[in-house]
């Protein structure tokens, strides 16, 4: 490397973020690179096995295999236009940064006897040479790893987290689902509004300034005028609202349950619906997610005869010690990971209607259509006329939630469940996970869904519990 371009910054990348997201190196803008040889080392030590990491280190291999294919060491040296990608790529001047690679020795900043970890402590003396060779340029080291973080903050560099990830700046600006309409709404917007009834269902057409803020299938309501519906159709005409469906009462009920307090009668209308074919739900232990995602796929599946069967899965990612080998089949090693459904089908089930031997032809049945499946076999299948449970998605990356949805075929309804504030996978976040992304990336799409849940109806213990601790 002889020569650094001033006008731009020059960012330096740590090993997790290429581990983390393969497609970093596009994502700088207008920005240049800099890898150092220790980078280079870790990814060829990470590169082999079936993890998601080590298709992440392979992946951004061959990225630099294909940028350093056919150059000359002098073209290396002045840094190779990134010019890869480009659908990866947030700039609008895509391909106008330099990627540079460590190609001589630099001074050691830090002594040998600096405890921590070797890589680690190689990163931060090749930064600090950078900073010393290059005064001018704005120098920032990138990585994911929060103590070298804090180790290159003590030692005055520059760092920063990769942002590039994140669905989200704010966690409150996700989008909920749902729009609480205020007290002089009907005066702003009942002027043109048209309202009709068709098929037992009733629609209003709206238009004004709040329209123009709301998404498909996006729930608005009044308390004000005991007021609910679910925005159909957004078009230059205004709005079509249509009422929700009350699964409260005895006279609506959803393989024997009932909703309980206003969001999950909105999730009901959602997970009953056919237009919606991807759904997502967010909610605190406790709020009812599975549950009612299990009774409306069992009423759609064995009363409606909608879908062939249900398949749920989830990652497995242990809550603590990793209990070791599972023995036995695919669903035989994922059942101790699927209590939840357990747990829930025993509340489906418990109705007592037929006694024993009612409730054991029941369990039967569903046992035969109810499918527990492992993530790790889900790339290249094709489920036709499925309903697919995906549980504890908060702990799925965007990466891998996008290899997941991608595998639904014709008829095919994928509903996704999680809580963000329980996340158990390393180096994701609220607003990295891939539960946070597929909310936000799908709120505008007309056939999906959204909900938060906002009320625990587990049990006042529960409850209290996630109120106080």
């Amino acid at each position: 490397m002889k020569k650094l371009r001033e006008q731009h910054r020059l960012y330096v990348l740590d090993t997790n973020v290429l581990m983390h997201d393969p497609t970093a190196i596009f994502r700088f803008q207008e920005h240049d690179i800099f890898l150092p040889m220790v980078v280079l080392e870790e990814l060829d030590a990470g590169k082999k096995g079936l993890s998601e990491v080590a298709r992440n280190v392979r992946q951004v291999s061959r990225f630099l295999d294909e940028m350093t294919r056919g150059v000359s060491k002098a073209q290396i040296d002045t840094g190779l236009l990134i010019s890869g990608p480009h659908r990866y790529a947030n700039a609008k001047e895509a391909g106008t940064g330099r990627l540079f690679f460590q190609t001589e020795p630099l001074p050691t900043i830090l002594p040998d006897s600096l405890p921590g970890n070797k890589p680690d402590n190689n990163i931060l003396g090749t930064t600090l040479a950078l900073q010393q060779k290059f005064p001018e340029r704005h120098l920032t080291l990138v990585s994911k790893d929060i103590n070298l973080r804090i180790k290159a903050a003590v030692l005055g560099i520059h760092v920063e987290d990769y942002f590039n990830d994140k669905a989200l700046d704010d966690l409150d600006l996700l989008f909920t689902g749902m729009d609480n309409l205020p007290e002089d709404f009907w005066e702003h917007h009942s002027k043109n509004m048209e309202s009709w009834q068709q098929e037992g269902r009733t629609y209003y057409r709206i238009q004004g300034p709040r329209v123009k803020t709301w998404f498909p299938n996006e729930f608005v309501y009044s308390n004000a005028e005991d007021f609910e519906a679910m925005v159909s159709t957004l078009d230059e005409r205004g709005a079509l609202l249509e009422l929700t469906r009350d699964y409260r009462g005895i006279r609506h009920t959803v393989w024997g349950i009932k909703a309980r307090n206003r969001e999950q009668n909105f999730a009901l209308n959602l997970l009953l619906d056919p237009n919606v074919d991807f759904v997502t739900l967010l909610g605190a232990a406790g709020t009812g997610k599975t549950l009612l995602t299990l009774a409306a796929g069992l009423a759609q599946t064995l009363e409606q005869n909608r879908y062939r069967e249900i398949i749920m899965t989830r990652v497995t990612v242990p809550l603590g010690e990793d209990i070791g080998f599972l023995p036995g089949t695919e669903e035989e090693k994922m059942t101790p990971w699927m209590g939840a459904l357990m747990d829930n089908l025993e509340i489906l089930t418990q109705s007592g209607e037929g006694g024993e031997w009612g409730r054991a032809a029941t369990n039967d049945l569903l046992r035969t259509r109810i499918k527990i499946r492992s993530l790790n076999f889900m790339r290249g299948r094709t489920f036709l006329n499925r309903y697919i449970i995906v549980d504890e998605a908060q702990n799925l990356t965007p990466k891998q939630l996008k290899a997941l949805i991608t595998r639904a075929g014709p008829g095919t309804k994928m509903v996704c469940i999680g809580n963000i504030s329980q996340i158990d996978t390393p180096y994701l976040t609220e607003t990295t996970s891939g539960l946070t992304f597929v909310v936000d990336r799908f709120k505008q799409w007309p056939h999906s869904g959204h909900v938060t849940l906002l009320r625990g109806e587990r049990s006042r213990l529960a409850d209290y519990a996630s109120d106080i601790l």
